[in-house]
């Protein structure tokens, strides 16, 4: 089976993650539904001690062929869940065959996937894509990565190709930031991992953001507006005080490559209490240190001007930059771009102004670059997957796992 015919399956089970369910995993309760199904699949096609967990991870072993019991532990690693940034959480895919170029109606939605949007596309002609219909997202991230290890998986079996020890694991709940933290490394057993979490299929990604959370609570002091004057404190006031001296320009709207970054991502409240929520995000370890320290700093000012206690700043740490320890394994990119080469491409790392899995892991012990699947436009209805392109990354799985045979 081709790897987009196993995605075709896979993303009309609906799987979507709820961050306002972070506390329990798996926060959305279809993960658990694609995991038991992959672990039935695992199963059909000959994998070992499949099982899956109590938190809807999804593991699947294949021992090693006879004499190469002693190499690397080797790991390959998706994730199951998916956004719902569209107000849609059921998929509805088109499959688009012998693409003509031309811009794709998605659904009767009113929406367009445009080359002039998606210049990749002009290399996409006469190939199958696999789109939404303008409602939802697709899926393709994180389930086109899915679908290329269990192709991987099945290739490996019915050609007999020679591997040394392999693990898989399909973890739920990435999208939120809990996808690798409770992954088993004892019971997965590798040394080193990929995540397939990319886009196009020549990308080898181990740099990423550090990041964090931070919830800032604002206690203010209602009184009637009549009789306001220097008693009331509003909590909303202080609220936009408080986002006005984080600096302006270091928003994600005005910054790229490496830059970081202060995300407010929700805001509520009334006169007497207000809630903002950011992200923080930054490559180099000590600007994301200053970035923290910043949010703390103003936190103190605005309490000496209003008051002990009207501003508390509650900040976690979701994940660090994976380049620091995958650059201490220079196997795990020096094997994997001579896979992408192998296929004809010409290797690409740029940094990931986000996360994956790996940044998790990698820290955890398990370092973990990031590989590319043959989907765009993820986290939005434009989402979409190119057939041939999955089929290219399931041969620079097959690669990666030969150069470790080596």
């Amino acid at each position: 089976m081709r790897a987009y015919e196993r995605l075709w399956r896979y993303v009309q089970v609906n799987t979507t993650s709820c961050e306002a369910n972070e506390q329990v995993t798996p926060s959305g309760a279809g993960e658990f539904n694609l995991a038991n199904l992959l672990a039935d699949e695992m199963k059909e096609l000959g994998l070992r001690g499949v099982f899956v967990d109590d938190h809807a991870y999804a593991y699947g072993f294949l021992p090693a062929t006879a004499g190469l019991e002693g190499k690397t532990p080797l790991g390959f690693i998706a994730h199951i869940d998916t956004v719902d940034d569209c107000g849609g959480t059921d998929t509805h895919p088109q499959l688009i065959k012998h693409y003509d170029g031309q811009p794709i109606a998605l659904g009767t939605s009113g929406k367009v996937i445009d080359p002039a949007m998606f210049p990749h596309l002009k290399d996409c002609v006469g190939k199958t894509l696999m789109t939404t219909d303008g409602t939802s997202v697709l899926g393709a991230d994180d389930k086109a990565g899915v679908a290329e290890i269990m192709t991987l998986c099945e290739r490996l079996i019915a050609e007999k190709i020679p591997h040394g020890p392999l693990s898989v694991c399909f973890t739920p709940d990435e999208e939120i930031g809990h996808g690798a933290s409770l992954l088993d490394l004892e019971k997965f057993g590798a040394r080193l991992a990929y995540t397939c979490d990319g886009s196009a299929p020549n990308e080898i990604e181990y740099e990423t953001f550090n990041a964090a959370q931070a919830k800032v609570r604002f206690t203010g002091l209602s009184v009637h507006p009549g009789s306001a004057k220097d008693t009331m404190i509003n909590a909303m006031l202080v609220a936009m005080e408080f986002n006005s001296l984080l600096p302006a320009d270091e928003i994600p709207a005005k910054t790229e490559g490496r830059e970081g970054f202060f995300h407010l991502t929700d805001a509520q409240g009334d006169v007497s209490s207000a809630c903002l929520q950011y992200i923080i995000r930054d490559h180099d370890a000590a600007i994301f240190e200053a970035r923290k320290q910043k949010l703390l700093e103003i936190t103190d000012a605005l309490n000496a001007k209003y008051g002990a206690g009207t501003v508390v700043c509650e900040l976690r740490d979701q994940y660090r930059n994976m380049a620091e320890v995958v650059r201490q394994h220079p196997e795990s990119i020096a094997i994997a771009e001579a896979a992408i080469r192998a296929v004809g491409l010409e290797p690409v790392s740029q940094p990931v102004r986000g996360g994956t899995d790996g940044s998790q892991l990698s820290y955890r012990g398990l370092p973990c670059p990031n590989l590319g699947t043959g989907g765009y436009g993820f986290h939005g209805p434009y989402e979409h997957a190119v057939a041939e392109e999955m089929d290219v990354c399931v041969e620079i799985l097959l690669h990666v796992v030969e150069g470790y045979t080596k």
